[in-house]
């Protein structure tokens, strides 16, 4: 209680709520307020569904929140799913039997959800809420290899995907000795399988939300690994249902009347935080589009037809929009716009702006703390800064002994969990204690990435902690090169990473993938000119002694470059 109250403290400017209608006293959010005020302890015992979104269908009932849907789906090829909180609680209880009743699964089994931008996502996590069953989500470009390992470690006695990773799933259902149960979401049948569509239109509504404590599991993220095998990231009821609870609005900021579009994919921790548990606290409409290929075209089309709010993206999905013609697209509603995933180029941002007339707020993550910084609303915007630390969160810059540096100097991004560990951090890498206990340094858990703090309390990203480059002695990070190179026009993406050099132990090597505006032939000319631009907009030191032109980057599934591959193939690693 007492942390909480110092917590108090912490809260981002913009108190008010920007214009928008407040609250109603009776809403979910308002009910929390002497929890935050530090008034009151936090729960022992806490579901997200009966707690959060059963209470949402009751004022929902009273006509007490607006007339939007709690859930809004669109193909881009006419299908269209609109469901109340009401409805959302009504098929998630179907949902919920056809886990327990026909699948036999109990509270605290595990169960692997590899889907698209579908409905049927939304309504198992949901029921796995409800019966007590930990969620953990995949990307749908996992390969039979990635399945494996994640069915492996984690467990799982169930598995749900579709048409198109069933085989690879059979290809190594065989060598998982935990998994029961395969459900597929299909028009068709396959053998060995159980057909989820038919099972849960024919179930029993009747359902009873399962008791559950606010530490208890409820979602394990395979973190994306470009170094070394994914780790399992598990997350609690606390740290993901209860958190956004306590986080007095600092990074959406919405309302019931809200229409939020976040373009992360199922697997990543930020479908959960954007799409699931941060807009329904406060009764938003969470808006999808099934996006099987993230295109300029569908997305602008989607913001000009239908009235989004509120836009969250990663910063590739913002580099891949400025490259159109923006004049010709009038955004129906859009006001708030928000990157995520890695650091955005101030270029970008600025191009952003001139075209739209709409800022940029970053957000800053991992998979095992969810947001700690942000731009909140109505705070100043310092382009290349990643806003100030998260109510919840005491985030600082220490040294390799855990000494809290001064401002401006560059140090780990790290966050206080001691005395009291932070109710939005992760429980544990699961069965990996010795990766966990690395994962904390002193007072700290340490992000393992570079970072600087101003004055102000706003945070700069320099790179992670194996991507600082070191030349003559000199420490550059790849993200400033990347800004200055991203600015010149023949530039559409980059990757700046270190590069073995008989001189100087190691200098800069930017991989370009050129805008598809730009044609030259003559890339001998191109390459002396982007370095001296990156001579003339940062320290001349910083520029990239070697370039090389690709057609593009190699990236994890939730969109990151995947700069250690890069790395490896410069330095001669397998």
């Amino acid at each position: 209680v007492q942390t909480l109250k110092s917590l108090w403290t912490l809260k981002p400017p913009n108190r008010t709520l920007h214009g928008h209608p407040r609250l109603l006293a009776s809403d979910v959010y308002s009910q929390y307020e002497s929890v935050r005020r530090g008034e009151q302890e936090i729960p022992k015992y806490f579901n997200f569904a009966s707690d959060v979104l059963d209470k949402w269908s009751e004022i929902e009932k009273a006509g007490k929140r607006p007339s939007n849907p709690a859930f809004w789906w669109i193909n881009g090829k006419g299908e269209e799913v609109k469901w109340s909180f009401e409805e959302l609680g009504f098929l998630s209880r179907k949902v919920a039997n056809v886990l327990t009743k026909v699948c036999g699964l109990q509270k605290g089994n595990r169960m692997v959800v590899i889907l698209p931008r579908v409905p049927e996502w939304w309504l198992v996590h949901v029921a796995c809420m409800r019966a007590g069953i930990v969620f953990i989500p995949g990307i749908s470009q996992l390969s039979a290899k990635d399945i494996l390992y994640r069915l492996q470690a984690s467990k799982a006695t169930c598995i749900i995907t579709n048409d198109t990773l069933a085989p690879a799933v059979d290809s190594v259902a065989s060598e998982c000795e935990f998994l029961k149960t395969k459900l597929i979401v299909s028009e068709g049948n396959r053998e060995g399988w159980l057909n989820f569509t038919d099972l849960y239109k024919n179930q029993s509504a009747d359902h009873s939300c399962i008791k559950t404590r606010i530490q208890d599991s409820l979602s394990i993220f395979f973190t994306s690994g470009t170094t070394g095998s994914p780790k399992m990231t598990e997350h609690s009821q606390g740290s993901l249902g209860f958190r956004p609870l306590l986080s007095e609005r600092y990074w959406l900021d919405l309302t019931p009347s809200d229409v939020i579009w976040s373009t992360a994919d199922t697997g990543w921790i930020l479908a959960s935080l954007a799409s699931v548990f941060d807009p329904w606290v406060f009764g938003s409409c969470i808006f999808i589009h099934k996006l099987p290929q993230v295109q300029s075209a569908a997305i602008l089309s989607t913001l000009c037809r239908f009235p989004i709010d509120t836009l969250v993206g990663a910063p590739t999905l913002f580099r891949m929009l400025v490259q159109n013609d923006l004049s010709n697209y009038k955004f129906m509603n859009l006001k708030h716009c928000m990157s995520g995933g890695e650091p955005l180029n101030p270029e970008v941002m600025e191009q952003w702006k001139s075209k739209t007339g709409l800022d940029i707020h970053e957000v800053y993550g991992q998979t095992e703390t969810g947001i700690i910084c942000s731009v909140f609303k109505g705070m100043k915007i310092k382009p290349g800064l990643m806003g100030k630390a998260a109510p919840l969160y005491d985030v600082q810059i220490i040294d390799k002994n855990a000494n809290i540096l001064p401002p401006r100097q560059q140090g780990e991004i790290a966050v206080r969990s001691k005395p009291i560990r932070p109710l939005g951090l992760f429980s544990e890498y699961i069965d990996n204690p010795k990766k966990t206990a690395e994962s904390e340094r002193g007072d700290f858990y340490v992000t393992g990435d570079r970072g600087i703090m101003d004055e102000d309390g706003y945070f700069q990203f320099i790179g992670r902690e194996d991507d600082i480059i070191i030349s003559s002695g000199y420490r550059i990070g790849p993200f400033e090169v990347e800004s200055a190179l991203i600015e010149h026009p023949a530039v559409a993406e980059t990757a700046v990473v270190s590069s073995p050099d008989p001189l100087r132990g190691e200098v800069v090597k930017a991989f370009v993938v050129l805008s598809p505006t730009f044609s030259s032939s003559d890339l001998e000319s191109l390459t002396c000119d982007l370095q001296e631009h990156v001579k003339k907009t940062t320290a001349p030191y910083k520029y990239p002694r070697k370039v090389e032109f690709v057609q593009e980057l190699p990236k994890t599934v939730t969109g990151k470059i995947k700069r250690n591959e890069l790395r490896n193939k410069e330095w001669g690693r397998v």
